[in-house]
């Protein structure tokens, strides 16, 4: 290994590649300064290579697969279709390998000095670059940590190709027979979902009695957990696992004293994660980190260094690519003396389930905590003219408010189009919108954001397509 004989000078250092880190490189270069992008795999980090893109491919194939005997329904014959996952396979990794070349190019050319390596803290103001064969001194005035997290295993656990994590799920090379999964996120019950829609037998564990959705979408989402043949182990914890030639026996507790052994023929284990720290000589620094070692930063994405920034997955909060994206860009822009912020009281929550699940703030049972009188107003989306023609009438939507104010205060719903629908939720939320402000506009017909519609009206006794003795019962508060 050659070692270099003098620093070389940054505005600012970026360790990780990933939508954090690409992100704040980007914006960063379009304010003018000098970044150099540290990344010690591929651009596009977790999120793109086994995260956002692999998973959401999964779910749409699955989505897209369970939906075929709707067509027959519509008047297109369909010859017997089977699923091909080393089809899928292939298909999901040329989208990644397309993002990814995407990244690159623009990282290009936005003429962000781009190096493979493993970077360390020397000091507060170096960084030091290990490629393998070469190593380099680089002085910042300002770094930008974003290095993501890593799925945990428990130790009574070993991966292997029976027994999985979020980022180890993709080295599957067929449907499992059966899958038991240990977890309560958004990536437990999208591979829930989806496996269950490929053919997989599946049970999902969770610890407590629910998902910590909104009341009203929790039951609809145990509805049609039960209705897909999902099992749902509530209230067991993890005790251990035993890999067999051809099974994994997972052993339960349940309410701290009965066990409960389920055998399986693949287990994912998708239960926390640990921040990608190790080795980073964050000792040298003296970066302020909670009890699990996730970087704490403020509103500006600025850690307790004032000169040294961090984003995403390996900082305190959610784990979303949204909240990634959004702390890369307010560092970059803060480090170039705007007064940007990030507030994540509003970042939309979603889930890719057939059907969908998205919201955005508060849930009724977290206004009500808070102290809010609190009125509702939800709608079936049995009765929304469009998805009785795509033929998924499952869901609901819902709307929580401040009775005295008639401020909404959150937006749930599950059902088709919840994902894109939802921003519209967050740009009422931040807008401070009334009840007035959603109910006033003309809503396109026949269309699935008519079920907002629906919903806000019902609060008020005025919703067309729900029956008398529900409008009462749903309007009260």
């Amino acid at each position: 290994m050659v070692v270099g004989d003098f620093a070389t000078k940054r505005q600012l250092v970026i360790i990780g590649g990933g939508p954090g880190g690409y992100h704040a490189a980007i914006r960063a270069a379009q304010l003018g300064m000098e970044v150099t992008l540290i990344e010690k795999e591929k651009l596009g980090g977790v999120c793109l290579h086994k995260g956002c893109i692999p998973s959401k491919s999964l779910t749409q194939s699955a989505s897209n697969f369970s939906s075929l005997s709707q067509y027959k329904n519509m008047g297109i014959s369909v010859s017997e279709a089977s699923f091909e996952y080393d089809t899928f396979s292939n298909y999901y990794s040329s989208v990644v390998t397309g993002l990814q070349k995407g990244v690159e190019a623009l990282i290009k050319a936005n003429k962000v000095e781009h190096l493979t390596g493993t970077a360390s803290f020397m000091s507060g103001e170096r960084i030091g670059i290990d490629s393998g064969h070469h190593f380099e001194m680089y002085e910042f005035e300002h770094a930008l940590i974003a290095t993501g997290s890593s799925p945990i295993l428990p130790k009574q656990a070993t991966l292997s190709h029976r027994i999985m994590t979020p980022h180890t799920l993709w080295e599957l090379k067929e449907v499992p027979k059966s899958l038991l999964i240990y977890g309560e996120d958004y990536f437990a019950l999208e591979a829930a979902m989806a496996y269950r829609q490929l053919g997989s037998e599946v049970s999902i564990v969770i610890p407590a009695e629910g998902f910590g959705l909104d009341a009203s979408i929790e039951r609809e989402l145990q509805r049609v957990l039960k209705k897909n043949k999902i099992k749902v182990f509530k209230n067991h914890l993890w005790d251990g696992a035993e890999e067999a030639d051809h099974t994994v026996t997972v052993t339960l507790n349940k309410d701290g004293a009965e066990k409960v052994s389920v055998e399986v023929s693949h287990l994912l284990y998708a239960a926390g994660y640990l921040p990608n720290v190790d080795g980073l000589g964050l000792d040298v620094i003296s970066l302020e980190r909670d009890e699990s070692g996730f970087i704490i930063v403020n509103e500006h994405s600025q850690s307790s260094v004032p000169n040294i920034y961090a984003a995403g997955d390996c900082t305190i909060g959610m784990k979303l690519a949204s909240k990634a994206i959004k702390q890369g860009k307010t560092a970059a822009e803060h480090i170039a003396g705007m007064q940007s912020a990030f507030n994540l009281s509003l970042v939309p929550y979603v889930v890719h389930t057939n059907p969908p699940i998205a919201s955005v703030g508060l849930t009724e049972e977290q206004a009500r905590a808070e102290g809010y009188e609190v009125k509702t107003g939800q709608f079936s989306m049995s009765g929304n003219g469009f998805a009785s023609i795509l033929g998924q009438k499952e869901g609901l939507s819902k709307m929580v408010m401040d009775a005295k104010s008639d401020v909404v205060l959150g937006i749930h719903m599950m059902g088709a189009g919840a994902v894109e629908m939802i921003q519209a939720g967050t740009f009422a939320l931040e807008m401070v919108a009334r009840e007035e402000d959603l109910a006033y506009p003309v809503y396109a017909h026949p269309a699935l954001n008519e079920a907002w519609l629906e919903a806000i009206e019902s609060v008020s006794g005025k919703a067309i397509h729900v029956p008398p003795a529900r409008k009462k019962e749903k309007s009260s508060v």
